[in-house]
């Protein structure tokens, strides 16, 4: 479990086909802060450490990947899929009497949303998203997502499309900062959003 806050800037070191992809990802976390099996969610995919050891003054981890999780995001697809030098969005899972500053995120991404249009709005960055008519029902202004694992406010949505404001605090913490029309953002909508569509399916069944 996570909360979309982001808590460093990765950067992908490899990526090798073993059946599944095996991904080696470089961090700023201390090494001894780093357990194998541990969950880190890389651009809101969660993850499990397979292997790591000491990078400088941070470390690397191995991640690995199957084809059900590459199809799921971004990872193989879009001017921003993953490659060597890429960076990623980082978040360590959550520990009891961690603060929850951001939403309740699983790192399991529901789909993937393109970048529309991006506008400098004073110091801030206006960002339009498109995303899949499927999810799209799931995303109300003033609502939470997680995009790329950023735990993020809607403001307006307008069918399949909906816009978030990034502050500069956003953009220098995270990879939003570089983000361009075109490139395609892990999604993943907020889980009560989830229910409550669901629970309005009942009410509409019962009815």
């Amino acid at each position: 479990m996570f909360t979309g806050i982001i808590t460093d800037i990765g950067r992908i070191e490899s990526i090798e086909e073993r059946g599944d992809l095996r991904v080696r990802i470089v961090t700023r976390y201390p090494a001894e802060t780093i357990a194998l099996g541990a969950s880190i969610a890389c651009d809101g995919i969660c993850l499990t450490v397979v292997d790591m050891g000491p990078y400088g003054e941070g470390a690397w981890f191995d991640v690995d990947l199957s084809a059900e999780t590459v199809s799921k995001t971004n990872v193989g697809s879009g001017p921003n899929a993953w490659k060597p030098g890429a960076p990623v969005n980082l978040e360590r899972a959550l520990r009891l009497g961690d603060e929850l500053g951001g939403h309740v995120v699983s790192g399991h991404v529901d789909g993937v949303a393109e970048v529309v249009s991006v506008t400098p709005e004073g110091d801030s960055t206006r960002v339009l998203f498109r995303a899949p008519d499927r999810l799209a029902r799931y995303i109300a202004p003033k609502g939470s997502v997680a995009l790329n694992g950023t735990s993020l406010t809607v403001n307006e949505v307008d069918g399949a499309d909906f816009g978030v404001n990034f502050i500069p605090h956003t953009k220098i913490e995270t990879t939003w900062g570089m983000v361009q029309p075109g490139d395609l953002i892990n999604l993943e909508i907020d889980t009560l959003a989830r229910y409550v569509a669901r629970l309005g399916e009942f009410a509409a069944e019962a009815g």
